[in-house]
C-alpha cells in the first residue's frame, strides 16, 4: 500500500499588498518598482538588508563621480545629492537618483529637508539599474525614467552601465547618445569624466 502524500503546500500569491514598502525602489505612473532581489526576500532566502546596498563596482563608480565632480564644481552655484536621493515629481511618480546636481537657486537651502526634493536637478546621473525588471526590459525602463526626468525639467540625464561598459546621455530636444565608457563625458560647465580610463588607471578588470 502506497502512503498518500501529505497536503500540498500552497505558496502565497505575491501581490502589491503583500510586499513591504521598504522593497519599493521607485514609483512610476503610480506603479511600484521593486528592488532587485525582492523575490528572494519574499521567499526568505535573503534578508532585506542583503539587497539594500550597491555592488562594490557600482559604489566605487558613484564615489569616483561624486568626488571628481565635487572637486571641480562651483559649490556657490550647485548642490550635489547622492545615496539614492529621492525626487517627487508628482503624486504618481517618485524616483531615486544615484547622483543629482541641483542649481541652488532651484533647490534652495530651505527646501533641503526630510522629504524628497520636489524640484528638478540640473543633472541626473545613474550607475546601473536598481530595480527588478519583472515587466520591463532594461531599455524600456531606462527610456521611461529618462523621459520622466527630462519632462520634469532635468537638463541632462547620464547612465553608466557596467555590464555593457556604455554611457547613455540624454538631453531635451536632442538625440540620445550611446557611447563606450572610455570616452570623455561632459557633466556640466566643462567638467569632464572618463569612467573607463579611471578604472584602467586603477587596474580594474572592468575597464
Amino acid at each position: 500500500m502506497i502512503a498518500s502524500p501529505g497536503p500540498r503546500k500552497v505558496l502565497p500569491k505575491i501581490t502589491a499588498k503583500s510586499i513591504p514598502s521598504v522593497l519599493i525602489h521607485e514609483i512610476i505612473d503610480g506603479k511600484p518598482l521593486y528592488r532587485k532581489g525582492y523575490r528572494e526576500v519574499l521567499a526568505k532566502t535573503k534578508k532585506i538588508e542583503d539587497i539594500m546596498g550597491s555592488s562594490s563596482l557600482q559604489a566605487f563608480l558613484i564615489t569616483y563621480l561624486t568626488i571628481w565632480i565635487g572637486r571641480q564644481i562651483d559649490d556657490d552655484k550647485y548642490f550635489i545629492l547622492t545615496n539614492e536621493a529621492g525626487l517627487h515629481i508628482d503624486n504618481g511618480n517618485n524616483l531615486a537618483g544615484d547622483l543629482l546636481i541641483f542649481d541652488n537657486r532651484t533647490l534652495t537651502i530651505d527646501k533641503i529637508n526630510k522629504h524628497y526634493a520636489d524640484v528638478p536637478p540640473k543633472i541626473s546621473i545613474e550607475v546601473d539599474i536598481d530595480i527588478a525588471l519583472d515587466e520591463w526590459t532594461e531599455h524600456s525602463y531606462m527610456s521611461l525614467k529618462t523621459k520622466k526626468l527630462l519632462d520634469f525639467g532635468v537638463q541632462k540625464v547620464i547612465w553608466f552601465l557596467t555590464a555593457s561598459k556604455k554611457v547613455m546621455i540624454a538631453v531635451p530636444q536632442g538625440d540620445w547618445q550611446l557611447r563606450d565608457w572610455d570616452k570623455d563625458v561632459e557633466i556640466l560647465d566643462g567638467i569632464i569624466c572618463n569612467v573607463g580610463n579611471y578604472l584602467k588607471e586603477k587596474g580594474s578588470e572592468f575597464a
